[in-house]
């Protein structure tokens, strides 16, 4: 199946070197050249994954984004400044999925990508369908890629999924960052990766606490995280 991706990014010269790379890497590319026009794209097509810089006139990669998330999971690669850990954060913070700095390879770019649609694929399986993952008042379909808090859905992006998930299937054990990163992401942690972190913050956000008033997940100084039994 030929993924279909989205590119937004002003920067012309870059995007039409990118929609080369991946047409021949087999990919249906798109490109949006503000994030107006970029973020009106992803609410009316089907799009697989969207790559979205943060540096923007008018409307700024992370305004688009926000924009994205009131309607769409998509899977969303951020571009961000190189060294500027405000934008990745703040990217993550708003929903991105994964970032890859500026200025970067599109083979760098390629493998992000295919990770990212890999690890957001929803599994087809029949026999998988019905199998779900009960932790308390917290509930996670795999199959369906879904995740209820006592019967309410909650909306959480293709890497919080991940996350959860791994932590949901090793519920009462600690799972390092690292692995966290490898498993959900598909890459591994650099020096100052807040990645994982940022995202588990907004995972303890969106579920809320247990029925007896404690995170579902908990940090472990200097280990990881782990998903607590009640």
């Amino acid at each position: 199946m030929m993924h279909k991706i989205l590119l937004i990014d002003d920067d012309i010269a870059l995007t039409e070197m990118l929609e080369q790379y991946l047409v021949t890497e087999g990919f249906d590319v798109t490109v949006a050249n503000d994030g107006q026009t970029g973020a009106q794209y992803v609410l009316a097509g089907q799009f697989d994954l969207t790559v979205l810089d943060v540096m923007m006139p008018k409307l700024n990669g992370i305004e688009t984004l926000r924009i994205i998330r009131q309607a769409s999971h998509i899977p969303v690669i951020m571009l961000t400044a190189k060294g500027d850990e405000s934008e990745r954060v703040m990217g993550l913070e708003s929903g991105a999925d994964d970032y890859v700095a500026k200025p970067c390879t599109p083979r760098e770019l390629l493998a992000r990508i295919r990770a990212l649609l890999r690890r957001s694929k929803i599994t087809k399986d029949g026999s998988q369908q019905a199998l779900q993952i009960v932790i308390g008042g917290l509930t996670i379909t795999p199959a369906q890629r879904r995740v209820e808090v006592a019967g309410k859905a909650i909306n959480l992006t293709s890497t919080e999924f991940n996350l959860l998930e791994i932590l949901a299937k090793n519920a009462g054990h600690v799972v390092c960052k690292e692995d966290l990163a490898l498993q959900a992401m598909g890459r591994t942690l650099v020096r100052f990766d807040r990645s994982v972190d940022v995202h588990m913050s907004s995972i303890r956000q969106k579920i809320g606490t247990s029925s007896n008033g404690s995170d579902y997940i908990q940090t472990v100084y200097r280990m990881g995280y782990q998903l607590i039994r009640e």
